[in-house]
């Protein structure tokens, strides 16, 4: 298997963590010694324990709305709206006309 591993500098060493899995993170002088022990301690941690799938029902799980899709399409029939959005923007082209100048 592959894993990507996230190295960060620090002032005097380095800090490699393995994504996905937050409880392997180790500090090394170099880049290369850092990844090495990341590499170590992921394996001393997949000889401990393994992967298993599961699945879930999504009909069990309760849906809920994202706020900002609520109100989408809200104007889709309002015959005023496309004024309004010839109005808007005319006060923008004003407004970026103001802050060019």
């Amino acid at each position: 298997m592959q894993y990507q591993i996230f190295i960060q500098s620090q002032k005097d060493n380095f800090i490699a963590s393995v994504v996905g899995m937050p409880n392997v993170m180790v500090e090394g002088n170099t880049e290369e010694e850092a990844i090495s022990k990341a590499k170590s301690a992921l394996q001393a941690q997949l000889a401990t324990g393994k992967f298993v799938t599961i699945e879930v029902n999504s009909q069990e799980i309760p849906h809920q709305e994202t706020t900002h899709m609520k109100y989408a399409g809200i104007f889709a029939n309002d015959p005023t709206f496309d004024d309004f959005m010839e109005k808007l923007s005319a006060i923008r082209q004003e407004s970026n006309a103001t802050i060019d100048e």
